[in-house]
This record gives structure tokens, sequence and C-alpha cells, in this order.
């Protein structure tokens, strides 16, 4: 047996095209322009990638995308202030933070500032909790993308064993909790797991999201398994997954590359949500 691709690019422009109509329409009917502002603290190289990529994206579907770019040396009062300006602007319907902030300033607390109702990351403790309980929310990106792909792929989740290896806020619990309210069986495993082999392997729905290049070698994925690789780590100037990918693409059903897989879904999730923001907009 060898997988089939769950091909992220191709069905991230699938769905950014489904977008971009969205949008259009709402444009037309409301005249409500979807923005999403995004604050840029510091320099980080890695973190202004990320940032030009989400404002190329939203100009692609249509949307107005704002970056504020702070100092590093900005003091958490400023930052916080600046939050709450954009929670009171009505043309701002999403308000993302970009991570990793500087040291000085409370990550939590800046999350918890901004007007959960624009929190397009998830992250906010009111979307978490509703997350928690199966009310309908903004879901974080990476998470949601994660589900889109197994939906996508045709595969159904209902029933099924999954395992997450990984308990981020960010990633592995949201993912937990997307694929519970599926009704799957959810194990989620972590470093202090015993037996974590033994587990995976019998996983239906195996989904990496440790950070540990190839950590998961071809011994810990099922026979028919679907496998989604969340990990991106740089290594020699090459991007690798968590997944030993040449080696699970001989046992697994379906699986997710890297790059090409969960990646490209993330932005796309981003712009789902501001568009849901945008909507509700009163």
């Amino acid at each position: 047996m060898k997988a089939n691709i769950i091909d992220g690019k191709k069905i991230s422009g699938e769905i950014r095209e489904e977008i971009k109509e969205k949008v259009s329409d709402l444009i037309k009917n409301k005249g409500i322009v979807p923005g999403l502002t995004v604050i840029l603290v510091g320099d980080d190289p890695a973190s202004q990638i990320y940032v030009r990529n989400k404002a190329r994206a939203c100009k692609e579907v249509g949307m107005k995308s704002n970056i504020i770019r702070y100092d590093s040396s900005i003091s958490q009062e400023k930052l916080l202030n600046a939050i709450n300006e954009l929670n009171e602007d009505e043309n701002v319907h999403g308000i993302l933070v970009q991570l990793p902030i500087p040291e000085h300033i409370d990550a939590q607390l800046v999350i918890d500032a901004i007007d959960p109702r624009k929190d397009v990351d998830g992250f906010h403790p009111v979307n978490v909790g509703k997350l928690s309980i199966g009310d309908d929310t903004l879901e974080p990106c990476t998470a949601k993308g994660v589900i889109t792909l197994i939906e996508r792929a045709g595969v159904e989740i209902e029933g099924k064993n999954a395992v997450i290896i990984g308990r981020s806020n960010i990633v592995g619990k949201p993912t937990a909790l997307m694929l519970l309210h599926k009704n799957a069986t959810v194990t989620i495993c972590h470093s202090r797991t015993k037996d974590l082999k033994g587990i995976a392997k019998d996983a239906d729905i195996l989904v990496a999201a440790i950070g540990s290049p190839e950590f998961i070698d071809g011994s810990y994925i099922k026979e028919g398994a679907i496998v989604i690789d969340v990990g991106t780590s740089r290594v020699n100037n090459k991007l690798y997954g968590d997944v030993m990918f040449d080696e699970a693409v001989q046992k697994a059903s379906w699986i997710t590359p890297v790059p090409g897989g969960v990646g490209p879904m993330t932005i796309t999730m981003l712009l789902e949500n501001t568009l849901k923001c945008a909507e509700s907009h009163e």
C-alpha cells in the first residue's frame, strides 16, 4: 500500500476561492469589507515573513489588511491600549498579535485583551471555553486546518480512534477537542506518555504535533491510518515534519507532506475566521 497524498496547497487554494466569493457577496449585499489588523512587535525575521504572507492572502481574497508595527521596546501598557482601540474600531473585524512578543510583555495578558469576537487566532479564554463545551466559536487556525484536511480528503471521523502526539494550546489540545466533537475517540500523548509507540499504532487518525524532526517512523503507524503531520523543523536549511514521510507513506492510507500539507491551511483558516467575524458584525 502507498498512501494517498492530502495536498494542503491545492485544498487551501480551493477554499480561498470559496472565501473570495463570500467576501465579494458580503461587500455587495452589506457593504462590509472584512478587515484584519495584525500587530507586529519587534523585528523577528520569521514573524515578518508570516505577517507579510497574511497581508498578501487578505489581498488575494478581497479583504482589507493593516499591519501595525511597534518597536520591541514598547511598554505592555501601550500595547494593551492599542489593542483596546482596535476593539472599539468597527472597521476592524479581526485582530491578531503576531507571536512571539518580547519577554517583558505578558503574552497571556495580550491575548486576554483582544475582544473575543475579533480573536481570529482563537486563543482567547472565552473562545477556548466555547470550543471546550462545543459551542460555535472562532477555532485556532492550525487545528481547524487539520480537521478541514481530513474532511476534504473524504475521511469519516466519527467512530475513529484518533491519537494526537503533542498537547500544546495552539495545536494539540484544540485538535483533540475538535476531533472529539466529530465523535472520534481521542487520546492525547506527550513527553511523559508511556508506550507512546503502542498507543500511536492503534490510531486510525494520527496527528503529529511535537516539533521533533522525523520522530515518528513507520513503526508508529497502523496499516491504513490517516497521518497528519503538523511539525515543521528546519535542519540544515531543509524543512522536516515530525513524521518520517518515506516510511509512513508505505503504511498510511492518507498522509500530509511537509511542506505542502497543514502549513498552507493555517493562513487560509485565518481568512475563514476573519470572514466569520465580519459576517457576524453588528
